[in-house]
């Protein structure tokens, strides 16, 4: 039976990996899969993981109806044995009900990838919905890791090498990007004291208690 199928996981643990060598072995063995994406760190309709593989997809507008650009696509002749969506989190709970739709009424596999909660440890909507709708929810077992050598659990937003806990809810970036605003995975525990590697080697630079001189 065919399967609406939502891996997850925080950033860092490999997902677009898993979505990349899913595309690959099915058209090895001579299936056309549609691939789409949303906001990928390589750009505009690319499907990407860190490790450097890179693959074309389908850039997803905000308003597009992905059921009804699948009907098309195949009454145009086209070949669609499974769908791979990227990024899914930024996906509209609306556009999670038809790739639900793609699955019950086309009977076509979809294979989703994403992280569940923001910066803010919050659900991204279209997240909540795949963990509403999914046939199965799979938690990805290639742990990222906190920079205290702990499992990540959570994902941090940084200015500076600082966490901070309120914007926009998306605003697109990677981890260990250069750039002032970046991204790191983080165990709950210092998630939720806010240390981020920066501020730890800081907190290890500068000392709590001065040190008192002898009489």
């Amino acid at each position: 039976m065919p399967e609406l199928v939502f891996f997850s996981g925080t950033m860092d643990c490999g997902k677009s990996t898993l979505a990349l060598q899913i595309e690959h072995n099915r058209s090895a063995r001579g299936l056309q899969g549609m691939i789409f994406t949303r906001d990928d760190r390589a750009g505009e309709g690319k499907l990407s993981s860190r490790l450097g593989l890179v693959t074309d997809a389908v850039e997803v507008a905000d308003d597009q109806d992905l059921y009804a650009y699948l009907v098309d696509h195949l009454s145009q002749g086209g070949r669609a044995d499974y769908v791979i969506a990227d990024e899914a989190q930024f996906l509209a709970p609306a556009q999670i009900d038809q790739l639900a739709r793609v699955v019950d009424d086309l009977g076509i596999d979809v294979f989703a990838f994403g992280i569940t909660t923001d910066f803010r440890s919050k659900l991204f909507p279209g997240s909540q919905r795949l963990v509403e709708l999914a046939d199965r929810v799979e938690v990805l077992q290639v742990e990222a890791l906190c920079w205290c050598g702990a499992r990540a659990t959570h994902n941090a937003r940084t200015i500076g090498g600082e966490m901070v806990v309120e914007g926009a809810q998306v605003v697109v970036g990677d981890v260990n990007q250069p750039e002032d605003i970046g991204y790191e995975v983080l165990c709950r525990r210092h998630h939720r004291r806010r240390m981020t590697a920066a501020t730890a080697r800081a907190g290890v630079l500068s000392p709590d208690v001065l040190p008192i001189a002898s009489a």
